[in-house]
């Protein structure tokens, strides 16, 4: 029997609308009132994914949690409890957005509280809206940000092989970094071991369960630690190509088909 469910959010549980179908909530407290945890593992900051949780009836309770910050952090829904947090240091943000300068991207620097977004493009505004509060700064430094914990940086631009060109380009850098892909237009920039993967292994250490009894959904590469190392894991439909073949199973709906729900069905209640 598994007993975690560890979910990306953007384009895996959320369909492109950015809501939650019907079907998915069901199934989800389904496998809550057998004891599964429905576990939220975003890219984005814990304190983003509060609409989702009331809409999974996960809001503030106890014993629920997030991984959030592409496994940064991980968190008890109740009362936003931090229970473990490795960002980067402020040396490195600095070398990262100022190196960031020098492509055609948007660049992003995570807190823990905000988002700050350089060449904050039309495209992206509306992407996020919804998503996340992201303040526009127009410095060439992020000198204000001194003394403050940074989770991450990330660039965004949505030609990949672009972004892949960068990656080449910062190799001298990202030595001691966990490079990654997500959302079809991010490169991001964790501190290295921080990724999703680790972040379930260490939410499973704290519970006390055994990896085996998890499953990972996603669709993108910085799902793709997770969906490794989970006893099950598992590809939306939609998922990057490249990517399918790294996973356990793939599901014959996209995130905009329930394709969590048929998860939960299959794999937790037998249903399908």
């Amino acid at each position: 029997m598994y007993k975690i469910i560890a979910c990306d959010l953007d384009e895996t549980l959320l369909s492109d609308d950015r809501s939650i179908s019907k079907e998915n909530i069901e199934a989800i407290q389904k496998a809550k009132e057998l004891g599964v945890k429905f576990v939220p593992a975003t890219g984005r900051g814990y304190n983003t994914v509060d609409g989702t949780l009331k809409e999974l009836g996960l809001y503030d309770l106890e014993n629920e949690y997030v991984i959030s910050y592409n496994g940064g952090a991980i968190s008890e829904n109740k009362g936003s409890k931090l229970l473990y947090f490795e960002g980067i240091t402020f040396e490195k943000a600095s070398e990262l957005y100022k190196r960031g300068l020098n492509y055609d991207v948007c660049i992003h620097v995570y807190t823990k509280d905000m988002v700050y977004a350089y060449k904050f493009v039309q495209e992206e505004i509306d992407y996020l809206a919804g998503r996340m509060e992201v303040k526009e700064i127009f410095d060439d430094h992020i000198d204000f940000l001194k003394g403050q914990e940074i989770v991450k940086v990330l660039y965004m631009n949505t030609d990949y092989d672009y972004l892949k060109k960068i990656e080449d380009d910062l190799k001298d850098i990202t030595g001691d970094l966990d490079v990654s892909y997500s959302s079809n237009r991010y490169i991001e920039f964790n501190h290295q071991g921080v990724n999703k993967g680790q972040g379930l292994k260490k939410l499973t250490d704290i519970l006390g369960v055994d990896i085996k009894e998890t499953i990972a959904v996603g669709d993108n590469f910085n799902d793709l630690s997770m969906i490794k190392v989970a006893g099950l894991g598992v590809g939306v439909q939609n998922t990057v190509e490249d990517m399918k073949k790294e996973c356990d199973v793939i599901t014959k709906a996209t995130n905009n088909e329930n394709a969590v729900a048929e998860v939960i069905n299959k794999y937790i209640l037998g249903t399908n």
